[in-house]
């Protein structure tokens, strides 16, 4: 090893001792040459130094050319390769980061890339070269050709380890390096920070991935997924069950990106040992959603969520909540924490993925950097001035009074009953089916198997049906008719209770939370076009003091309810008294 050593090796004379050193090792497995400069003249001495050691594996030419010129740098590139092909001899690794090769540089590098002697190449860093696109394009044709060559040869390449960050590939090298990735099928880790990439490039290498099954480390920090890039990632990572760490810090997530990557390791993923999502303009609401991800990994030791918008009661919140799932060791620092911009849309990037070009860089720019107020809490709240009336359908029976008090609508009967299932009423939630219902078909199980009726519905949908059935009923539960109110609260503690089995069963106890919340106006849904009235909002809240008191719920999710219900909110500011009342039964949970 000669690393650290800051030599100038100019001349064959320069080299002298770095030759010498090579023939008095009869065995030589690794040569580091890192932080020195080597010239062409230099290097053709030590390459033919290379030349008679065919048990060469390792070369570390890290930070090697510091100084030189563009056109150096390929010409001692191509002596020291030469050496080494010409030994007949099968790299195990290779390693150029923080050498500006640059496109001219790679010149220097593509007829060894795709030799016999890398046919065994495992590791490949190429760490800060500032390839750009052409010069990234340049190299992955000669990987490609690597790929042909080896396994026309019978001896195929696996490549296991891919370093090249900062290299600025962006989209258009992620989409090059894409099938690549797919062809090998056995990289362990995959290293690509700091390159510019947007969705569109994150979505190409998440699909290549997915054919990578022993991916063990996985690294795209400070690129830029946004919430369409998230759910390409989410929509893959069931298929890579090996990995054990993930960063994807500083990536643009947003809530809703987290809250995507966070259901998709929610039941497995059990080998994970460190998590980071640093940077990402996280919510309360996506940490919390990472918080439920992560309670069931046996092997986590870290996870990063600093520089995100918690809030300081937001972080308590999730302190208190990995303290209760035992993982509040994990959890690093929170020093660069911040209060969250009461005007922030965490969907705007949502908004902005689905509506940009994918044709080119500058548009996807656009679809991270154009955070705009689109969505506020006013624009989910301008249904206020409906008047919440209950539409009720009926056989045979009179119209049904419309009574209006302080926007408190009650819907009266009478009601003609009609002979349903659970089934038929989650798909028309009307009094008439309530009533018809027979008891057997007021049950957990009757309305668990209600909703994934049609047996494609995922856990996670299932919870969001039962969740708006569960706000439909507490509306039907607003009636001056007593057997429909009895049938009601019958029908909520039910339902409730089918939600709150799914969501243990299925380890999605913050999303369920999440799904409340949302029907609740005091978080943003992804549908834009979901909505509810204020009176449906209000009613709700009732339904759910009762729940709580009767202590449906776990405590994570009593602490996350009861952290928004504590703050200022448009939706259920309104109703000064429900909201008391739910306040008060989960504090005295």
């Amino acid at each position: 090893s000669f690393a650290g050593q800051s030599n100038k090796w100019n001349t064959a004379q320069d080299a002298a001792p770095v030759v010498a050193a090579i023939a008095q090792h009869k065995d030589l497995r690794v040569l580091d040459l890192e932080n020195n400069t080597l010239g062409p003249e230099a290097a053709k001495v030590i390459g033919d130094a290379l030349a008679s050691h065919p048990e060469f594996e390792r070369a570390h030419f890290k930070d090697l050319f510091t100084g030189r010129l563009k056109t150096e740098i390929p010409l001692a590139l191509k002596e020291l390769f030469s050496g080494i092909i010409r030994a007949g001899a099968k790299l195990l690794e290779l390693d150029l980061s923080d050498n500006a090769l640059g496109p001219v540089g790679v010149e220097g590098m593509v007829d060894f890339m795709c030799s016999p002697s890398c046919y065994s190449l495992q590791e490949l860093r190429l760490n800060n070269n500032g390839l750009g696109i052409t010069g990234g394009t340049m190299l992955a044709r000669a990987l490609e050709k690597l790929l042909d060559n080896s396994q026309r040869d019978g001896h195929p390449w696996k490549l296991k380890v891919f370093v090249a960050g900062r290299n600025r590939l962006e989209k258009v090298g992620a989409k090059v390096y894409a099938p690549i990735f797919e062809r090998l099928g056995s990289l362990e880790e995959l290293a690509m920070p700091q390159n510019g990439i947007f969705h569109e490039g994150i979505a190409a290498l998440a699909a290549a991935l997915s054919h990578n099954p022993h991916l063990r480390i996985l690294n795209l920090n400070d690129n830029t997924f946004t919430v369409k890039g998230a759910r390409a990632m989410a929509k893959h990572l069931p298929s890579m069950q090996e990995l054990q760490v993930i960063n994807f810090g500083d990536c643009l997530l947003k809530s809703s990106g987290a809250t995507a990557l966070a259901k998709a390791l929610m039941t497995e993923h059990f080998k994970l040992e460190e998590l980071y999502l640093d940077g990402n303009e996280l919510t309360v609401e996506g940490g919390l959603s990472v918080v439920e991800a992560i309670q069931n990994k046996p092997m986590l030791k870290v996870l990063m969520l600093d520089d995100n918008m918690f809030g300081e009661e937001g972080r308590e919140t999730i302190e208190a909540l990995l303290t209760d799932v035992g993982k509040l060791y994990a959890l690093q620092s929170l020093e660069n924490n911040i209060e969250p911009d009461s005007d922030d849309d965490d969907e705007d990037s949502q908004a902005q993925d689905s509506s940009s070009s994918d044709d080119s860089d500058s548009d996807d720019s656009d679809d991270s950097q154009a955070d705009t107020d689109d969505t506020s809490d006013a624009a989910a709240d301008n249904d206020d001035d409906d008047d919440g009336v209950l539409i009720v359908a009926h056989i045979d029976a009179p119209e049904p009074q419309i009574i209006e008090e302080l926007d408190c609508t009650i819907t009266v009967g009478p009601f003609t009953s009609i002979p349903s299932k659970a089934a038929e009423y989650a798909l028309d939630p009307t009094a008439e089916r309530l009533l018809g219902l027979p008891v057997a078909e007021r049950t957990a199980a009757a309305f668990t198997a209600a909703t994934t009726a049609d047996g494609s519905s995922t856990a996670d949908q299932q919870i969001e049906r039962l969740v708006q059935l569960l706000s439909d009923t507490a509306v039907l539960a607003n009636t001056t008719d007593q057997e429909l109110s009895a049938a009601a609260a019958h029908s909520m503690c039910a339902v409730a209770e089918a939600v709150m089995t799914v969501a243990a069963q299925h380890q999605l106890v913050s999303f369920t939370t999440n799904t409340i919340l949302v029907h609740l106006g005091l978080v943003k849904c992804e549908d834009k076009t979901f909505t509810r009235t204020q009176q449906q909002r209000r009613l709700l809240a009732k339904c759910l003091t009762a729940l709580v008191q009767q202590q449906f719920f776990p405590r994570d999710a009593v602490s996350t309810l009861l952290y928004f219900l504590s703050r200022p909110s448009q939706s259920l500011d309104a109703h000064p008294q429900e909201k008391k009342l739910l306040l008060e039964a989960l504090q005295s949970c």
